[in-house]
C-alpha cells in the first residue's frame, strides 16, 4: 500500500506526490516533488521562495533527501539563490560520493548542475525582516548591518522571540515497499550567517531505512542533532519498539534538552508497513497530513502531545 505523510504546510506538494505514488512511482521521486512544490509557494516563510532570511536580510536554504532503500543520502546547507534545494540535495545525493555540500561549495554545485539563480527573498519577507531589525538596531545600523563587527548580540537578541520556527517533511512508501523522506526548509529567522539546523543532517532531521521505517523532524533543530533524533526512532523500530513506542522514546531523549533550553520539537515517523504517527511538544496541536490509496485527498491528523 502507498502512503505520504507530510508536515502541516506540505499541502501545496502533496496532490502531485500523491498521483505520482497512484500510478506506480517511486517514494524518493515523490517526495521530492513534494517538497519542490512547497519550496515555490511564496505564501510559506520557513520554506523555499518567501522564506524568512538570516540576520544580513538573505535567505539561505537547506535540504535533505534519503532513500530508503539503498540509504543513499545528500544534502545541502546555507545554499543561496536557487528555488528547489531538495533538488540540489538529490543530484548530491546521486553525482557525487559525498553527503553534505553547504555555502559557496554548495551554489557552485548547484551552477554546475543547471540550476538557475532566482531571488528568493519576498516583499513580505523583507518588510519582515526590517521591522525586526528595527525593534533591536537604527535605520543606518540596519542599513549597513553587512559592515558590522559583532553580529551576535543582534542575533541571540532576535532569536529569543523565534524558537518556534518551521520546516516540511515528506515520508513516502510506494507500491513495491520502498521508503524515502525529504526535508526542505529556510531555517531560523534572523539566523547567524551558516547556520545549519538538523534539516540537513542525515540522522538528525531526516532518516529513513525501508527495513524499519523513516521519521522527520521539525522546530528546534539543534536539540534534534545533540539527540540524533530521526535515526533514533529508526533505531528505536529496529530494536522491536512500534512506531508510537519509538517517537515516545526520541522525545524521552529530547525532554531534558527541551526543559533545559525552552523551544518545541515535532517528530513525523512512518514504520516500515506504512503506519504513520506524529508527536509532538507543542502547547497548541500541529496537524499532519496523511494520504493512502484508500483516500482521494489529504486528511489532516492531530499528534500526540508530549509533556516536557
Amino acid at each position: 500500500m502507498w502512503m505520504i505523510v507530510a508536515s502541516g504546510n506540505g499541502a501545496p506538494g502533496m496532490e502531485r506526490a500523491a498521483q505520482m505514488l497512484r500510478e506506480g512511482g517511486t517514494a524518493l521521486d515523490a517526495v521530492e516533488e513534494a517538497a519542490r512544490g512547497v519550496e515555490s509557494n511564496a505564501q510559506d516563510e520557513s520554506v523555499g521562495l518567501g522564506g524568512l532570511p538570516n540576520v544580513l536580510g538573505q535567505v539561505e536554504l537547506d535540504a535533505s533527501i534519503m532513500d530508503g532503500r539503498t540509504l543513499a543520502a545528500g544534502a545541502v546547507g546555507a545554499l543561496r539563490d536557487v528555488e528547489h534545494p531538495i533538488s540540489v540535495a538529490r543530484r548530491v545525493m546521486e553525482r557525487t560520493a559525498h553527503v553534505l555540500l553547504v555555502g559557496e561549495g554548495a551554489g557552485r554545485f548547484a551552477a554546475e548542475m543547471g540550476f538557475a539563480p532566482r531571488e528568493l527573498r519576498s516583499e513580505d519577507a523583507w518588510r519582515q525582516w526590517y521591522e525586526a531589525l528595527g525593534g533591536v538596531l537604527s535605520r543606518e545600523e540596519i542599513d549597513h548591518i553587512a559592515q558590522r563587527q559583532e553580529l551576535l548580540p543582534v542575533v541571540q537578541e532576535l532569536m529569543e522571540e523565534k524558537l518556534h520556527h518551521g520546516t516540511v517533511n515528506f515520508l513516502a512508501r510506494d507500491q513495491r515497499g520502498d521508503i524515502a523522506s525529504a526535508v526542505s526548509t529556510s531555517g531560523w529567522p534572523y539566523k547567524y550567517p551558516g547556520r545549519l539546523g538538523d534539516s540537513p543532517i542525515i540522522g538528525a532531521g531526516n532518516y529513513c531505512d525501508n527495513r524499519y521505517g523513516a521519521a522527520a523532524c521539525t522546530h528546534y533543530g539543534e536539540l534534534a542533532i545533540r539527540c540524533g533524533t530521526a535515526r533514533s526512532v529508526v533505531l528505536y523500530m529496529k530494536m522491536g519498539m512500534s512506531v508510537e513506542e519509538a517517537c515516545q522514546e526520541a522525545m524521552r531523549d529530547l525532554q531534558p534538552l527541551l526543559a533545559a533550553h525552552g523551544g518545541s520539537m515535532t517528530i513525523m515517523a512512518i514504520d516500515s508497513k506504512g503506519h504513520p504517527f506524529g508527536i509532538t511538544s507543542e502547547l497548541e496541536e500541529e496537524a499532519y497530513l496523511v494520504m493512502t490509496e484508500e483516500w482521494d485527498s489529504p486528511r489532516l491528523v492531530a499528534p500526540t502531545r508530549f509533556l516536557v
